[in-house]
């Protein structure tokens, strides 16, 4: 996939109606400092499009990025942020699930996990949500250059583990210092994008 343009198109909050976007969705899930701004921002090949913050969980927008007029990224509000109250918690549950309940265009949900941990209470809860809402989403390792090599095996399958994840279910480590697994993320775009051509 070569990234051409990309532009911020549409910003929906919680009582915003959805965008009938023409083309395929690709959304983004995860804690709300598990590096989900950065991917975004690697995968545009942008350094500050989608907005990373000092304060994590400060995304409380659901934003979706025009990526080549072809398909967007869907940049879902972070979970599990400590500070946040159950209210601005429950709001930010809502618009996830008004967004997958919603979306025509919902291609592949990604779920971004910190490689260097054992899943949380908060991702395995959104895991089996996502599966609950008919998709098998992909797995996103961050941060995968704080580890070595010879230990990324071993946390790719306690995240399998940890997450109970379905058979078959595909796991990405990336890094967004060096972006390794950027390019299996642009074949599983690129194979979407094809298939619906055919």
């Amino acid at each position: 996939m070569v990234i051409k343009n990309v532009k911020l198109e549409t910003v929906c909050g919680v009582k915003s109606p959805l965008p009938d976007n023409a083309y395929m969705e690709f959304a983004f899930a995860g804690k709300s400092n598990v590096g989900k701004s950065s991917l975004i921002n690697g995968l545009m090949n942008r350094k500050a499009l989608a907005r990373t913050s000092a304060q994590p969980g400060k995304t409380q927008t659901i934003n979706f990025y025009n990526v080549n007029d072809q398909l967007y990224f869907v940049d879902l509000p972070g979970y599990g942020y400590a500070k946040a109250n159950e209210e601005e918690k429950a709001r930010w549950g809502r618009m996830i699930e008004n967004y997958l309940h919603g979306s025509r265009q919902l291609e592949i949900v990604f779920l971004l996990v910190d490689i260097r941990h054992e899943p949380s209470g908060n991702d395995k809860i959104m895991y089996d949500w996502i599966l609950n809402q008919g998709f098998e989403p992909v797995i996103i390792a961050t941060k995968l250059d704080k580890i070595k090599k010879s230990q990324v095996q071993k946390h790719v399958k306690m995240i399998r583990e940890g997450l109970n994840t379905v058979k078959n279910t595909t796991i990405i480590p990336y890094s967004s210092v060096t972006n390794q697994g950027r390019e299996e993320i642009y074949e599983l775009l690129d194979s979407r994008l094809e298939e619906q051509t055919v």
